[in-house]
């Protein structure tokens, strides 16, 4: 019998619709509920441990009281065992994770499979060190470490698979986490904090977020902009999502830009700088709305992954022919099976924005590369 331990961060991804891109410390986090954001991570949590369901006899389930676990275990009819801690903060923290991940790795658990973002993954790693397998469930703002399922229903899949016993080897992959004041600045100052133990499967794992460089990679992503610019239409409002790619356009408009979020233009004006989800259901009311976006290094992630602000919400007033998709050939290329990923949270919508696009990968140039729901 496998004996499997889950811990859910609560507030894990809160920040990112509201365009905070994180919710490291009480002040942010306080900031992200004034403006508006709901927990998402339970639900997630929720989709991957729905799959465990016709296991009840074949796994042991360990989790945290409440919201960390307790509540959606019951909400799904599963059988678990909670386990006996102080808990008495009314919100949860990183050593609620550490004091939990601990214990559950003194209980002999098989596998530790968390919701979270990079955060918590560094709080999994400072409790058990890789003594313990993990699969994480991908719900932060911060994604980079490569100890993520693609999707919760990926993480859900493996999980199972693991559970029945059609996974024995395990892989080392990274917890990575960046300095999210510096992160919101714009800049990424990512630090490799160690290694983690997760069932080896890539089918189902996202891998880390990596840049990739060619030879006239600035003569191509100028190229690139030039050809959004030219395309753009007039009295339309651009959503500029975050990257390097897209910041050239900003560049090419010579307006101020944020680097990790979102912002808006019009007519070759800078309306707005890194707005949130309710900015731009604003925007959407008032006019034509175009998204400018591209994925991310080494996950293909379109959507789901460090722009948040563009929530289910926001895309189900966008059809595919809104959504203009630019990036390096190079990028794209170096994606496994060349695919690019969405996932917001909502399959329908996931569903709805699937399909092939047009990459426009340089001035002249484009390809046509399938987007797809890993679900």
């Amino acid at each position: 019998m496998r004996k499997v331990g889950l811990i859910v961060n609560p507030i894990a991804g809160m920040g990112g619709r509201v365009g905070l891109k994180g919710t490291d410390g009480e002040e942010i986090l306080a900031e992200a509920k004034a403006r508006g954001a709901k927990p998402l991570s339970p639900g997630r949590a929720k989709r991957a441990m729905s799959q465990l369901a016709n296991l009840d006899n074949q796994i042991k389930i360990w989790t945290c009281p409440g919201e960390m676990g307790e509540k959606i275990l019951e909400e799904l009819g599963l059988k678990f065992e909670v386990i006996s801690l102080d808990f008495s903060a009314q919100e949860t923290g990183p050593e609620d994770t550490i004091n939990f991940a601990r214990e559950m790795d003194q209980m002999g658990v098989n596998l530790i499979v968390f919701a979270g973002g990079d955060g918590t993954a560094r709080d999994i790693f400072k409790a058990i060190d890789g003594s313990v397998p993990v699969i994480g469930i991908p719900a932060g703002v911060k994604i980079h470490s490569g100890v993520f399922a693609n999707t919760p229903a990926d993480a859900g899949q493996l999980l199972l698979n693991y559970c029945q016993g059609e996974i024995e080897e395990l892989l080392e992959a990274e917890v990575m986490d960046i300095d999210e004041e510096a992160f919101r600045e714009g800049r990424v100052s990512a630090k490799l904090f160690g290694y983690l133990k997760v069932p080896a499967d890539n089918r189902f794992m996202q891998g880390l977020k990596t840049g990739v460089q060619e030879e006239g990679q600035e003569a191509i992503l100028d190229g690139i902009a030039d050809r959004v610019i030219e395309e753009m239409e007039k009295d339309t409002f651009y959503f500029i999502g975050p990257g390097t790619t897209t910041r050239r356009v900003m560049e090419k408009l010579d307006l101020d830009y944020t680097l990790l979020g979102v912002d808006v233009v019009q007519n070759g004006k800078l309306l707005d700088l890194d707005v949130g989800e309710r900015e731009l259901l604003s925007y959407q009311e008032k006019g034509r709305c175009r998204i400018v976006v591209t994925p991310i290094g080494g996950q293909g992630f379109v959507f789901g992954r460090g722009n948040q602000q563009f929530s289910p919400e926001v895309l189900e007033n966008m059809s595919k022919k809104d959504i203009i998709i630019i990036a390096s050939k190079s990028k794209v290329e170096a994606l496994p099976g060349r695919k690019l990923k969405i996932d917001t949270g909502d399959q329908d919508i996931d569903q709805k924005l699937s399909g092939f696009y047009q990459v426009r990968i340089g001035y002249q140039e484009e390809k046509v590369y399938p987007v797809r729901s890993t679900d």
